[in-house]
């Protein structure tokens, strides 16, 4: 009879992962036992004291190199980096999603049950207090970010992958207003994640069996196995390749890749605002560290192989964007596109085969985070009687009417535009300097030609916000609560000095910059 033995885990190593799931958990019995006048307070508190917990303990943890949980899961210097990113960029999403003072009740639908367009829709519209499932739903998204860019093996990572999307098809169809367009874009959103969920599932059976026959080893789906299948596994290599093409399809989808990209634009517009945030922050830090792993690891030996593969989607992915963002006419449609550029940038990064270049498109998402998260809790400010006035049209003559939060948005911009002395030019170069020394030098001349055309409708916006006269239908900006300027003061002085300051980060992202294996 063979003795069962338990896989040995670091509960301190893994600390912030439980804390944030502990604390979604807690969130659920807060909606069931506390009374609804108070559930607010205590839900919004409790969501920021998990990730003030969660962030202290990733501190505690700096020095932490290790794979625990029966190799399920590796603490070290990137999953470290990019959990405390995950949480400085989810607290800032949490206080956009809190505060009440923006509109009447908060963004979120007072009864998710009551029927679009109805008259009880348009009642709660008015101004009653909008549900608080929302924190523990979020809470639950966090963590399962924290576990997917710690995912030592592709079953976990498929699980955390489950266990932060399903929270973020319900937020997103959970907007106080514009209830239809809402639960347009979750419904698009989860019909073509559960396509993309298929499609990973099916590439990790592929890649278990190209593990098996491996001589001396088991088959499995942990990158140390896989790392060595590559070299070493007799099975026929289509395995290998039709295996990381649909992992690829679930890991890209994630990061709003092309041609993966189609949910973004409408889910953007959709959702709302503080989740679109949300996402457009942290779940492209959990995507690209996810990506990171999974080619930096478990198919290190076949970079020969994806590079071209990934470098040509890198292209579309930077092109699309920069396209399509010419036409946009939606202010959330343009972050959008602007957005899907930003990953085609971060994979010349994934792609630099080097230690910069990983600590490169580390910090990226990090700057990325901050500056994106500033742009939406303005878009919040920016309301007329029916809410978020969104339309580029509307905008005109913003700067008369209101210069202090437009000459914020214009910064904001000009960082998106990679303009030097803002993060957004410090974070390209510390991508696309790695790339041309990796021998990368096409995909680095597409990155400075497609900024050069994303330029224009940033400049575009910026143009018809301080060039034009306000007119009849020109938005009022509403004075922030102090959750939402609050936020939006640290993503703006964050942009600010990771331009001008950078050394501080780029150093902590180079000494995170290296994987257990």
């Amino acid at each position: 009879m063979t003795e069962l033995k338990l896989p040995s885990i670091d509960y301190a190593a893994l600390s912030p992962i439980l804390i944030m799931l502990g604390t979604a958990l807690l969130g659920v019995l807060v909606e069931a036992l506390v009374p609804r006048r108070w559930r607010h307070v205590v839900q919004l508190t409790l969501a920021l004291l998990a990730v003030l917990a969660a962030l202290t303990m990733v501190v505690l943890n700096a020095d932490e190199r290790m794979i625990t949980a029966g190799q399920a899961l590796a603490v070290d210097g990137p999953t470290l980096f990019l959990q405390g990113a995950i949480l400085v960029l989810a607290a800032m999403a949490l206080l956009l999603i809190g505060d009440r003072s923006v509109e009447r009740g908060g963004a979120f639908v007072a009864q998710a049950a009551v029927t679009a367009e109805s008259a009880d829709d348009r009642r709660q519209a008015e101004g009653r207090n909008g549900l608080t499932e929302v924190y523990p739903l979020t809470t639950f998204a966090i963590g399962g970010m924290l576990i997917f860019v710690a995912a030592n093996d592709l079953l976990t990572m498929f699980i955390a992958l489950e266990v932060f999307s399903l929270p973020l098809y319900l937020l997103c169809a959970l907007a106080r207003r514009r209830r239809l367009l809402s639960q347009e874009a979750a419904m698009k959103y989860f019909l073509l994640g559960a396509y993309s969920s298929a499609f990973f599932l099916f590439g990790v059976a592929l890649i278990y069996g190209f593990t098996s026959g491996i001589p001396g080893r088991t088959a499995g789906v942990d990158f140390a196995t896989i790392n060595a299948a590559v070299s070493e596994s007799p099975a026929s290599q289509v395995l290998l390749f039709a295996g990381m093409a649909l992992l690829a399809i679930g890991l890209l989808f994630k990061a709003a890749a092309a041609p993966f990209h189609v949910w973004t634009p409408d889910v953007y517009q959709g959702a709302p605002t503080p989740v679109t945030g949300f996402m457009a922050a942290c779940t492209k830090v959990a995507a690209f560290g996810a990506l990171l792993r999974v080619f930096h690891v478990a198919f290190a030996d076949a970079a020969w192989d994806f590079t071209p593969v990934l470098g040509a989607v890198a292209v579309l992915t930077m092109l699309v964007g920069a396209v399509l963002a010419v036409t946009q006419t939606d202010i959330k449609r343009l972050l959008a596109y602007s957005s899907i550029a930003n990953a085609g940038y971060l994979l010349v990064g994934v792609l630099a085969p080097s230690r910069d270049g990983l600590s490169g498109t580390m910090f990226y998402l990090v700057a990325y985070g901050f500056s994106v998260l500033a742009a939406f809790a303005v878009v919040t400010l920016v309301r007329d009687a029916d809410g978020e006035a969104t339309h580029l049209s509307r905008w005109a003559g913003l700067g008369r009417r209101s210069p202090f939060f437009a000459g914020l948005f214009t910064f904001i911009l000009l960082a998106f535009a990679g303009i030097p002395l803002t993060s957004g030019f410090t974070s390209k170069f510390a991508i696309f300097g790695p790339a041309l020394d990796g021998g990368q030098a096409w995909l680095v001349i597409a990155g400075v030609l497609t900024s050069m055309v994303l330029a224009f409708p940033y400049l575009r916006v910026v143009v018809m916000m301080w060039l034009s006269e306000p007119g009849e239908s020109t938005p009022t900006v509403t004075v922030p609560g102090g959750l939402t300027a609050a936020a939006l003061m640290i993503g703006v002085l964050a942009t600010l000095v990771l331009g001008v300051a950078p050394a501080p980060l780029l150093d902590l992202a180079t000494g995170a910059a290296e994987f257990v294996r």
